[in-house]
């Protein structure tokens, strides 16, 4: 279940953020107003507003979402192989597939909310999640001293993967042999 389809469990905005959410993705984040928002949602404009203080805070509430969902993606991919050596190209396959068919959500994700980052006090346990997923997989197939920095580099690799071929910045006919570089090369695999 998609955070399109799915509530954040409090009365209200589980409506509001899966409509932010297909409305993001339909329309970019221009077309996500507060006056839209409730309208499709079926919420009156002073709920919306009780329930999220600015649209920042709906957005924040789809990057959560999104998050989620892409924790999700990860665990799944990381525990449908059996061989430790798989479970690395399997997990970083997960995760662009998640960035490239939901670019506005990975947008919410990692451009417009700057507060939910790792480094943060009280990073959400999504995000968190996400994080942990990219680190048990990087760590069952790779030699390292240090398992949080090899999963920030395996994370800050697969970002800017994705923002560069979002943007049309890497060659496109490469793009397989890219991914299948970083997925079974680039981080000293065990058992190759």
């Amino acid at each position: 279940m998609s955070g399109a389809e799915q509530g954040d469990g409090e009365p209200g905005g589980d409506a509001i953020v899966a409509t932010a959410w297909r409305l993001a993705e339909a329309e970019g984040w221009a077309g996500v107003t507060a006056r839209r928002l409730a309208e499709r949602a079926d919420v009156d404009l002073g709920a919306l507003y009780e329930r999220f203080a600015d649209r920042d805070a709906v957005v924040a509430a789809v990057a959560v979402r999104g998050f989620a969902d892409l924790s999700a993606a990860l665990t799944a991919a990381r525990t449908a192989v059996d061989c430790p050596a798989e479970v690395w190209p399997a997990v970083m396959a997960a995760y662009l597939d998640f960035a490239y068919a939901h670019p506005e959500i990975y947008d919410a994700m990692f451009a417009h909310t700057p507060d939910l980052t790792l480094g943060a006090e009280e990073v959400p346990a999504t995000v968190a999640a996400a994080f942990g997923e990219l680190r048990a997989a990087l760590t069952a197939s790779a030699v390292a001293q240090d398992d949080d920095t090899l999963a920030e580099l395996g994370w800050s690799l697969l970002h800017g993967m994705v923002m560069l071929t979002r943007g049309g910045r890497l060659r496109p006919e490469a793009q397989d042999r890219r991914e299948q570089f970083v997925g079974n090369h680039l981080f000293g695999l065990r058992d190759r």
